[in-house]
């Protein structure tokens, strides 16, 4: 048992770090899984819900009856060129009000608390991938300067040591700035990010099992392009993980 003197000062240290209100609706908790998640319980449940059909491929929702051989039929069409993708559920109501929180200069505690709810509740799918080295989407420097960090790579943290392998940030730079989220087709996101990211100087993707992480994924673009770029670096496989699927 533990002098109730120590046990006074982690709590009143575990409320600074973890302050008792979720980090998603704000509501007052208290609580185990609110010093583990961050979440309450209700928010945690609403994030991880997913009961809809999803394309093995690129993680879209699908009906229940489509032809999932290849892929969807929308993927199917874009030719991605990374393996397979896993996403923690689709970009709508909490998830999506939770992402937008991790866009700001203080969202880095709900991208981490995000992405270890990602990595538990979809372990047994991000383990079978057997992932040999994590990648975030970068962001260019400046914007990384000004949000503070890069939501990605916190997402990503996570991912790679629930799973156990080594996470690296600098391995794919983004060379210049692109506009988000003004492109009205895939075509023209696709345009939009060519030639965009480079492999880092220290980069060995040679034989390796990458694991692309990022926050939203919409048309794709973003990712498939990065999957190219360590493909072309040697990697030999190349599988995708999102928060949310749009």
């Amino acid at each position: 048992m533990w002098p109730r003197g120590i046990v006074e000062f982690v709590r009143g240290a575990a409320d600074l770090i973890f302050p008792n209100a979720c980090l998603l609706c704000d509501a007052p908790q208290a609580g185990a899984e609110l010093f583990r998640h961050g979440f309450c319980s209700k928010c945690r449940h609403v994030v991880t819900a997913d009961p809809a059909e999803r394309c093995p491929k690129c993680a879209a929702t699908v009906g229940p009856h489509t032809d999932l051989s290849g892929g969807c039929p929308a993927c199917r069409k874009r030719g991605f060129v990374f393996d397979t993708a896993v996403r923690l559920s689709v970009y709508e109501g909490v998830l999506r009000a939770g992402i937008l929180r991790t866009k700001g200069s203080g969202g880095e505690p709900v991208a981490e608390m995000l992405g270890r709810t990602f990595a538990e509740v979809r372990s047994a799918e991000l383990r079978a991938l057997n992932t040999t080295v994590v990648v975030p989407v970068p962001l260019h420097w400046r914007r990384r300067w000004t949000r503070g960090y890069n939501q990605a790579g916190a997402i990503a943290r996570e991912i790679a040591s629930a799973v156990g392998v080594s996470v690296r940030p600098d391995w794919v730079v983004r060379t210049r700035p692109t506009e988000q989220h003004t492109q009205p087709s895939a075509s023209a996101r696709e345009e939009n990010v060519r030639g965009v990211f480079r492999v880092g100087r220290h980069a060995s993707f040679a034989g390796s099992a990458v694991l692309v992480v990022d926050d939203v994924m919409t048309t794709g673009s973003t990712v498939a392009e990065v999957a190219r770029v360590v493909r072309a670096a040697g990697a030999t496989r190349v599988a995708v993980a999102v928060l949310a699927r749009a």
